[in-house]
């Protein structure tokens, strides 16, 4: 039996999640009567960490909400940049964004990263038990209720991610203060103290080199120092005004 009809519209920015016909405005859907929104949100391809306010007849309703016959309801996408309850603000990332681990990673944001794929229960309980948001771009995984908090990254490419990243959630940036390899701080240390560490042409030619306090791991200003410096300065550039702005509200 066919239950209640409703009419939904969906943000342009989530039109990737739904069905082609579900694109183009206002459609009708009928509903079972006895499932909440965010269910039927699901049910339509939208991970419910990517939408924002749920409008019905154009006041906002919980994802508990139970569609009534005839209701319009109107899915927006998150706000940018977006509130996520507790602090710090740190991230879990899946095993297929690597590089965004390492970018967030150099800018000083807190960025979990597994290189081996632990599963989706596992990385949706590390979310959970750290407070991390899960970063992917696998909607499965963001649907799995144990999760903390998520976010589905948008592009494939890295400085894309970066952006979508940055825009969405505006993290406190500070950069040259991470390991990109392990996520540990990084504390400025003598060249004495890490010689024993470096390759007799590194000890030569630099004197400023900083430790991991996590994995030992040794840095310095070396042959790839000038791309990594460019990635920095383009997102303070065009990032540190706005992460400043969210620090001052």
């Amino acid at each position: 039996m066919n239950g209640p009809e409703i009419h939904l519209s969906v943000a342009p920015e989530l039109h990737l999640f739904v069905a082609a016909e579900r694109r183009g405005g206002r459609t009708a859907l009928t509903t079972d009567g006895a499932s909440t929104l965010g269910h039927v949100v699901e049910s339509l391809g939208i991970p419910l960490t990517e939408a924002g306010r749920l409008l019905v007849d154009g006041r906002e309703v919980p994802v508990s909400h139970i569609p009534a016959a005839g209701e319009s309801v109107e899915v927006r996408a998150v706000q940018r940049p977006q509130q996520v309850p507790g602090a710090p603000l740190r991230f879990l990332l899946d095993v297929h964004l690597g590089t965004l681990a390492r970018r967030l990673r150099l800018l000083g944001v807190d960025a979990a990263y597994f290189s081996e794929d632990i599963g989706d229960p596992a990385l949706a309980t590390h979310s959970a038990r750290e407070q991390r948001v899960l970063l992917s771009r696998d909607r499965g995984l963001l649907r799995r209720r144990e999760l903390w908090a998520g976010a589905y990254v948008y592009s494939d490419r890295p400085k894309e991610q970066l952006d979508d990243v940055l825009s969405r959630f505006a993290p406190a940036l500070d950069p040259w203060t991470r390991c990109v390899a392990c996520n540990g701080e990084l504390k400025h240390t003598s060249k004495e103290s890490v010689s024993g560490l470096l390759e007799s042409g590194t000890e030569r030619s630099y004197d400023a080199f900083a430790q991991c306090t996590t994995c030992s791991r040794v840095y310095w200003n070396g042959a790839h120092h000038s791309s990594l410096q460019t990635i920095v300065e383009d997102v303070m550039r065009t990032y540190g005004d706005v992460q400043t702005q969210r620090q001052a509200s």
